[in-house]
């Protein structure tokens, strides 16, 4: 079972079970090695809640601008009335305005997307095609999209002016309801309290990944390049090596199955801590001499692998003498039954029927990503698995000793190319749907936010006219232009703490549940709500002061006379 990945099989009694993945399961939904998912079913699931929100933010701006304009529209209503039509007339005319503004931006989303699919591509990762959205059913669902989004959302409009009464409509306009009122303030609140929950969900994330990216674990992936290799080119690993070795910007340099962060070859370790052989399914790395210095690990108990342990590899006799040398982690010595890391050193463990000595204990390092916990790990040296060169460098002349590494490779094996990375950015890779999700709710928020200051800018402006001859009083009675701000501002201000409260408990259960995939994570935090909500109030604030201060300040023998 040596290089089988731990996740594709399992061991109970000296049987082997394979688990078998669906081939539709493999795209999206795949964990095993080989087989791993090139997609993320989070992502989608995220961008396309995002995406409604939006529509919807969207949908409640037409909605509350088409209502508050209502009475600019009164006479044309009453003429039609007078003129003999009917409430049916102009609730289809009303619709089919709202349907044609529909599709019309149908139109403008449509170059827009042409414009920004580049743009989109780099952000999600992905290579979309705007080709792909010309197929028979896209369009389809996308006419049947416009045709709903133009009735669900032109719908309170129009009967709010079909339903207009004919006397009252040419004698004083439409006058908007209380109820309407407050059915256009619910449309604000849930506008407000999907910003504020974008932006906790964006702070939180990005809490999340700036601790990834922080969190000690465990080992030093800092200056450390990583030169992959084949077993065809297996022979030339140790001149290779040794030729290394000799730059003086190299610190150390060593072999392995794997780097830390990508551990996936699947064994069984045996132990008798003294109450019994305890058998562990574990994690390994096949390595050389010098891993755990080049990667900085720590030892917490024994000693590093050592040119003896070598000798002890013996391959006469079709290896019946055969001796390995194991370096565990913590969590292997405790899973293997040992009270403490001191009683597993100079144990005798069993790799499969293979015996060997338990040399020393490492401490625990994530060797895979910090959605997982750190499980049971063992290091054993084996020359023969080595798949890839570890440099460790001071991290001076880089570019001088990168060119160095290749010149050592090109002079023993001419016919391959030289490749590197270094391991902090293959460590990086990990996190990189994390890394995608922060530059979409960012976005995304950014957008959302935008929408919502839109329509609260488009009521605040109507408001502010339905007060123009009450401002014009107060500022002949003598009201600041800060009193007559405030005064227009606090309504909304209102509306947005009423968002907060809605958006908090939201927030809180959606970033929470969305931790819980992460083995290790940050904590929620207070201030996280707290500065989400006030960010909420300022920018609230500031458009509908945009609106009041312009009231505040107009001459009020004009507002007075115009009135």
């Amino acid at each position: 079972m040596d290089g089988v990945s731990k996740n594709e099989l399992k061991m109970e009694e000296g049987k082997l079970e394979y688990t078998l993945q669906p081939m539709a399961d493999v795209h999206l939904r795949s964990d095993l090695s080989g087989l791993e998912a090139n997609g993320n079913l989070n992502t989608i699931y995220i961008i396309s809640i995002i995406s409604i929100l939006i529509l919807v933010i969207a949908c409640i701006n037409y909605t509350n601008l088409s209502t508050v304009q209502s009475s600019s529209r009164a006479s044309e209503i009453g003429i039609r009335k007078v003129l003999g039509a009917q409430r049916s007339q102009l609730f289809g005319q009303f619709i089919g305005e709202s349907m044609l503004l529909t599709f019309i931006s149908l139109l403008f989303a449509c170059l827009l997307a042409t414009v920004l699919m580049p743009s989109f591509n780099e952000l999600t990762g992905k290579q979309l095609f705007l080709q792909t959205l010309l197929k028979p059913l896209p369009v389809t669902v996308a006419i049947l999209f416009c045709i709903l989004i133009g009735f669900v959302s032109g719908s309170y409009p129009a009967l709010l002016l079909s339903n207009a009464k004919l006397i009252n409509t040419l004698k004083s306009g439409i006058r908007l309801t209380s109820s309407g009122g407050l059915f256009r303030k619910s449309l604000i609140v849930f506008q407000f309290a999907v910003s504020v929950c974008l932006i906790v969900c964006t702070m939180v994330i990005v809490q999340q990944l700036d601790y990834m990216r922080s969190k000690d674990i465990g080992y030093n992936r800092d200056h450390v390049i990583e030169i992959p290799m084949s077993y065809q080119i297996l022979e030339k690993y140790p001149s290779m090596a040794e030729a290394m070795r000799r730059n003086p910007n190299v610190v150390s340099v060593t072999g392995g199955n794997s780097s830390p962060s990508y551990a996936q070859w699947g064994d069984g370790l045996s132990s008798d801590p003294g109450t019994g052989t305890k058998n562990i399914v574990i994690t390994a790395i096949p390595s050389d001499l010098g891993y755990l210095k080049t990667m900085g690990m720590k030892l917490v108990a024994g000693t590093d692998f050592a040119e003896s342990d070598l000798s002890l590899m013996d391959t006469t006799d079709n290896g019946k003498n055969w001796k390995y040398s194991f370096i565990i982690n913590e969590t292997a010595a405790k899973s293997l039954g040992y009270a403490s890391v001191e009683q597993a050193v100079g144990k005798p463990a069993f790799k499969g029927s293979t015996g060997g000595i338990i040399k020393g204990v490492v401490q625990d390092f994530n060797f895979s990503s910090l959605h997982d916990p750190i499980g049971p790990l063992m290091l054993f040296l084996d020359r023969e698995n080595v798949n890839g060169i570890f440099v460790r460098t001071n991290g001076q002349n880089t570019e001088a000793t990168i060119d160095f590494l290749q010149k050592t490779w090109k002079e023993r094996v001419p016919d391959r190319p030289f490749e590197y990375q270094f391991l902090d950015e293959e460590y990086n890779k990990l996190y990189i749907a994390e890394q995608k999700s922060v530059s979409i709710f960012t976005t995304f928020s950014s957008l959302a936010i935008i929408l919502a200051c839109l329509g609260l800018f488009g009521l605040a402006a109507f408001s502010t006219l339905q007060r123009i001859k009450e401002i014009g009083i107060r500022k002949v009675l003598g009201s600041s232009v800060s009193g007559i701000v405030l005064l227009i501002s606090k309504d909304f201000i209102k509306l947005t703490l009423i968002a907060i409260v809605v958006a908090t408990p939201v927030a809180w259960y959606l970033m929470n549940s969305w931790l819980k995939d992460f083995a290790f994570r940050v904590n929620l935090q207070w201030w996280v709500f707290v500065a989400a909500g006030s960010l909420a109030i300022v920018i609230a604030f500031i458009t509908v002061g945009l609106q009041s201060i312009k009231a505040a300040t107009m001459n009020p023998v004009k507002s007075l006379k115009g009135e």
